[in-house]
Parts: C-alpha cells; structure tokens; sequence
C-alpha cells in the first residue's frame, strides 16, 4: 500500500508490475475500492506496469467534505500520474472512473495514449436523479439504497450468489462524505462536447444487464470519438470486471495488443 500526498487529498495507490513496464491506470467506480480490479490484473499479460488507485472519499485515500467537482477527480489523477512519472498510459475508467478519464484525455492528453471507457458516458443521469440520492444518503446511510445499487451492479445469477454480498458490504463502508461528494461530481458533469473532441485509441466496454449505464448509452459515448471500439459483454451488469473477469481481461489483452501497448 502506498500513499501519495497530493496539493489537495492523500489518495491510496497501488503498483503491480516493473517500473520499464507499459503503464495501465484503473480508476474505479462510485462505491468501490480499487480491489475490484483484483482478478482482471491477475488475467493480463506480464510485464505491464499496473497502476490502481482510490479516488478521494473512497477505500484508503482521504475523505474530504463533501460535495466534490468533477475537475477536482481529474486533477487528483493527474496529479498522481504526475507524482509516479507515468506517460502515454491505457487509462482504464470504470462508471466516474470513465468521466474521470474523458476529463483527463481532454485536459492531458500527454498522460494518456490510449483509453478504456467501461460501463460510462459523457453524461451519467441527471442532476434530479444525483441529488435525489444524496437526498436518501443524508437521511438513511449508505445501506438505505444498497440493495437498490445491487441491482443495478450486477446480472440476476450472480446477485443470487454469496459473493455478491463482499462487494455490497464493500459499498456500505465506503465514507459517506466521499460517496455523496462524488455523487454531486457525476450530477454537475456533461463531457460530451470535450469527449467529441478527443482522438484517440478508445475502447467502450458495456454489460448487457447494466442498470446504470446501459449499452445503449455506453455505445452512444463510444460514437462520439471517431475509430473507437464498442464491445457488449454479455450476461454482465455494471461491473463486469467482477462478474467475469477473465473475459473482461481478454477484450482488455485485445485492444492493449492491438494500440501496441504490449
């Protein structure tokens, strides 16, 4: 485990491969710690320098008051990449993880050569459905809307299944200020005039059962960067990583092995 101590939060990161390594970047999504990513680091090639963090009000990285802009997720990543000396990485972006990395491709292209946009889009919801959630938080906890969010994560098998309780109770002990700050991120953002601008190697990955994002809305983002690539998982919900992460790693191998990233 490490910490980086950034202008504005500590974040919790962790490196997995040589230091000569192709970088990847994992940034996960809302409610999750970067363990999500656990078994897709174990199916990627050797030799990558894999670079996983948690965003500020998440897992082990700092939990500033709330509320947070979306800017200020893009700048800690930025200031991360920055303090490991990373460039011209695959920035993989699950859910804000994806606002978190359209936002990154804009304002620091030079980071970045190549992206991942996983069950997201330039625009997630909106403001109503954002602030109607912080809303429940403030009155009932994290756990008051978990078993809702449940639903949303993942397909109907797995929710039937003991595992899927590990990752609700990951959800539920994430720090409140961190889940409604980044909450308000996702309302107050819009990336589709930036994310029509970017030209860059682009991989939109998109699970049939998604409630959050679904395909349709994860393909319309891909649509907007001109030779990105859509792929439909199916039988997968919001985090695909977690319900097959062996086929998540082989699209991922895929494309890495397609930009020449490996």
């Amino acid at each position: 485990m490490h910490i980086a101590n950034l202008n504005n939060a500590m974040l919790h990161y962790r490196v997995d491969g040589p230091d000569n390594g192709a970088p990847l970047v994992f940034a996960n999504s809302l409610g999750t710690d970067l363990r999500i990513w656990d078994a897709v680091v174990a199916s990627l090639p050797a030799g990558l320098r894999i670079i996983r963090y948690d965003k500020r009000g998440h897992g082990l990285s700092e939990a500033p008051p709330s509320p947070y802009k979306m800017g200020t997720l893009v700048g800690d990543a930025e200031q991360l990449l920055d303090h490991l000396g990373v460039k011209d990485c695959v920035f993989i972006g699950l859910s804000i993880g994806g606002l978190i990395a359209q936002g990154l491709a804009a304002k620091r292209l030079d980071l970045m050569r190549a992206m991942v946009l996983s069950n997201t889009a330039a625009k997630i919801g909106t403001r109503d459905m954002w602030n109607a959630r912080i809303a429940a938080i403030e009155t009932g906890g994290i756990k008051s809307i978990s078993s809702a969010t449940m639903e949303r994560w993942f397909s109907k098998p797995f929710r039937q299944t003991s595992d899927m309780l590990a990752w609700q109770h990951m959800m539920e002990r994430q720090p409140q200020d961190g889940y409604i700050g980044c909450c308000a991120a996702i309302a107050g953002t819009d990336f589709i005039t930036p994310t029509s601008g970017l030209r860059l190697p682009t991989l939109a990955i998109a699970g049939s059962e998604d409630g959050a994002t679904p395909p349709d809305l994860v393909r319309e983002t891909a649509e907007l960067i001109p030779g990105s690539r859509f792929e439909l998982m199916r039988n997968a919900g919001h985090l695909p990583c977690i319900e097959q992460p062996e086929a998540y790693a082989r699209i991922l191998t895929s494309f890495l092995r397609d930009i020449g990233h490996f």
